[in-house]
């Protein structure tokens, strides 16, 4: 009986079918990261505390080093993600966006986006970051560690709130960290 049904062209035909849906499904989904990790281990900015308006009076000179300008801790969207963003503005006045601890699944397309969403808990900030304007730093360099990522200088980031570790493939967050 199976040597009859592979006689057949139908069968072959189908074969055919079925090994290039897989392999199509296997390179678009890539299941295996799911069971890799990337831990990166950039140095990240010795940064010099920015006062509080109650604790002290403004500062009225330039600090000598790096200023985290805003931050936020990671929340979960479409995987499991934690860890702090921090928006740190260099002695130059150029920016850049650190990853600190930064802890989320591996994934087919990650890139790191800074965004003017506000972010969102639960399935309702899966897909809110290419909503309106973003800007994409890179593709992320890790799913585990410490990173950094320069903001290009035509970029103004007072004009964005977040940052999320977003999935192009499949326009989906993975986790955001609001910047406070």
């Amino acid at each position: 009986m199976l040597k009859r049904l592979f006689a057949k062209r139908v069968t072959w035909v189908a074969v055919l079918v079925l090994g290039a849906g897989a392999a199509v499904g296997l390179y678009w989904f890539q299941p295996w990261r799911l069971f890799t990790d990337t831990t990166i281990s950039e140095s990240l900015s010795t940064v010099v505390d920015t006062p509080s308006s109650a604790a002290a009076p403004p500062i009225t000179t330039e600090p000598a080093g790096p200023v985290v300008v805003r931050t936020g801790s990671f929340i979960t969207h479409e995987h499991a993600t934690a860890g702090t963003a921090r928006l740190v503005r260099n002695p130059d006045g150029s920016h850049q966006v650190e990853l600190v601890g930064l802890d989320t699944s591996d994934g087919p397309d990650l890139r790191v986006w800074l965004t003017d969403q506000e972010v969102r808990e639960g399935t309702a900030g899966w897909r809110v970051f290419d909503d309106g304007k973003w800007t994409e730093l890179g593709r992320l360099k890790g799913n585990r560690g410490d990173q950094v990522y320069p903001v290009p200088g035509k970029v103004d980031p007072e004009d964005y709130r977040s940052i999320s570790i977003w999935c192009k493939r499949f326009a989906v967050s993975f986790g955001a960290a609001a910047l406070r």
